[in-house]
């Protein structure tokens, strides 16, 4: 399945320290240019949605929606998880052509 190769890829990126979690901590690498690519649970509230949406937009960095909080989180080692930003170009890039081809799919 594809999008456990999305989410093992997390883990290494965790692993790695690429990886910012928790709307704080995603919220601060958006701003400080330090995202490449930010995933939002899919299971996020609507203003969550929004309010990431509209920051990533202003500070033109890629966001997609994917899984749930829940496995977010146990990807990355942690507990759940609405919100994380990848701090790694390559593992951003990695991860983002896993997620597509699992769309595709």
């Amino acid at each position: 399945m594809k999008s456990d190769k999305a989410l093992s890829l997390l883990g290494i990126a965790a692993k790695a320290g690429k990886v910012a979690s928790g709307g704080f901590q995603t919220e601060r690498a958006i701003k400080t240019g330090e995202a490449y690519l930010v995933i939002l649970a899919e299971d996020a509230s609507e203003n969550t949605k929004k309010k990431f949406g509209n920051m990533c937009g202003f500070y033109k960095t890629q966001i997609v929606c994917y899984s749930d909080g829940e496995r977010l989180g146990n990807a990355i080692g942690k507990e759940y998880r609405i919100c994380l930003a990848l701090t790694d170009e390559g593992l951003a890039k990695a991860v983002r052509s896993r997620l597509l081809q699992t769309s595709i799919e």
